[in-house]
C-alpha cells in the first residue's frame, strides 16, 4: 500500500501540486482563478515552454544542454539586428536567425561528439562563448529601433507590426502548443524519437542494433538549439528590443520543467507533455506568490523549495526497498 502510494505520487506529484496551488491561491486571492488570469498564466510560460522543450530533446539522449539561454540571447540580437541595422523582412530576418543558430548546435557535436566532452561540461563551455559572442555582437549593450549602429551609423529600421504579434494572446499561446505537439509526435510516435530514447538509455546497444549514435545526440542538439533560438526571437517580440544576457533567467525555469515533468504520467523520462505540465507549476506558482505581494528576493527560495519537493517525489520510489 505505502509502495503504491509513493508510485501514485510519483506519477502524479506535479499535477496534484499544481491543482493544491490553484486551490490555494483561488481562495487566497478570488482574482486568481478568472479566465484573464489563466491566459496570463499561459501567455507567461509560453516563452519558458518552447525553450524547455527543446532542453527536454537533449535530455532524451542523456544530454543536457546548458547553452540554451545563451542561445536565445544569441537569436534574440540577432533578429532584432536585422531589423534595426539591416531593414531586413520578417521571414528572412526569423529564418537567418534561426539558420545561425544552428552554429550553436554543431559547435556542442563537434565539443560532446567528436572530442568526446561530457554534455554538461561542453555546454557550459558554449555558453560562456555564445553569451560572449552576443555581447561582442551588440557592443555589450542593447540594440533598439533609432538606436545607431556600433560605428555610429544611423539606422531607420524598424520592427514590423506582424512580428510583434507573435508574442501577443493568442498567437504566442498557440505556438507554444503547436512546439509541444510536433515533438511530442516525433518523440513518441516516429521512429527517429524512439531512437533518441534509445540513444539515452544505452547508447552501445544503440550501436549494436545500427543506430547512428553520434548523428542522434547531433541531431538532439539541433533542435535543442532551434527551440531555444525560436524562444529568443518570440522574446524579441514581446520586448521589441534586443537585451544583453535577455535569455539567461529562462534556463533554470526550463531546466525546472523538463526534470519536473520527466515523472508525467509515469513516463520516467524527458517528454514533451510533462515539460509543459512541469512549466505550468512552475507558471502558476510564480503568478501566485506576485499575486500575493510576495517579495520578488523571495520567489526564488519559495520555488526553489517546491522544485525540490517535486524532484523528491520523482526519484524517491527509484530507490530500492
Amino acid at each position: 500500500m505505502w509502495r503504491k502510494s509513493l508510485t501514485f505520487l510519483n506519477n502524479w506529484g506535479t499535477v496534484l501540486a499544481i491543482i493544491f496551488l490553484v486551490i490555494f491561491f483561488a481562495l487566497a486571492i478570488p482574482q486568481f482563478f478568472t479566465g484573464s488570469n489563466i491566459v496570463n498564466i499561459m501567455r507567461s510560460i509560453s516563452i519558458v515552454t518552447i525553450i524547455a522543450i527543446g532542453l527536454t530533446v537533449s535530455l532524451t539522449v542523456n544530454g543536457f544542454d546548458l547553452s540554451i539561454g545563451s542561445t536565445a540571447t544569441l537569436a534574440n540580437s540577432l533578429v532584432v539586428s536585422f531589423f534595426v541595422w539591416f531593414t531586413l523582412p520578417t521571414g528572412v530576418s526569423i529564418a537567418l536567425a534561426l539558420i545561425l543558430a544552428l552554429g550553436v548546435a554543431l559547435f556542442n557535436a563537434f565539443l560532446i561528439v567528436k572530442l568526446k566532452i561530457p554534455d554538461l561540461f561542453a555546454t557550459l563551455a558554449t555558453m560562456f562563448i555564445v553569451e560572449g559572442v552576443a555581447m561582442t555582437y551588440t557592443g555589450g549593450g542593447s540594440i533598439s529601433v533609432g538606436m545607431p549602429r556600433l560605428d555610429g551609423t544611423p539606422t531607420t529600421g524598424k520592427i514590423p507590426a506582424i512580428f510583434t504579434m507573435i508574442s501577443q494572446t493568442p498567437y504566442i499561446i498557440i505556438l507554444m502548443l503547436v512546439v509541444v505537439a510536433l515533438v511530442y509526435f516525433f518523440l513518441k510516435h516516429t521512429k527517429h524519437g524512439r531512437y533518441l530514447y534509445m540513444v539515452g538509455g544505452n547508447p552501445e546497444a544503440a550501436r549494436l542494433s545500427g543506430i547512428s549514435v553520434n548523428k542522434y545526440k547531433t541531431l538532439a542538439y539541433v533542435i535543442s538549439a532551434l527551440l531555444a533560438a525560436l524562444g529568443g526571437i518570440v522574446l524579441a517580440s514581446q520586448i521589441g528590443s534586443a537585451q544583453i544576457n535577455a535569455g539567461a533567467g529562462y534556463l533554470m525555469p526550463a531546466v525546472a520543467a523538463a526534470f519536473i515533468g520527466s515523472s508525467f504520467a509515469g513516463q520516467g523520462k524527458p517528454n514533451a507533455i510533462g515539460t509543459l505540465v512541469g512549466a505550468t507549476l512552475v507558471g502558476v506558482l510564480e503568478n501566485g506568490l506576485v499575486m500575493m505581494s510576495v517579495p520578488y528576493y523571495s520567489l526564488n527560495i519559495i520555488k526553489g523549495a517546491v522544485l525540490a519537493l517535486a524532484l523528491a517525489s520523482t526519484y524517491y520510489t527509484r530507490r530500492k526497498y
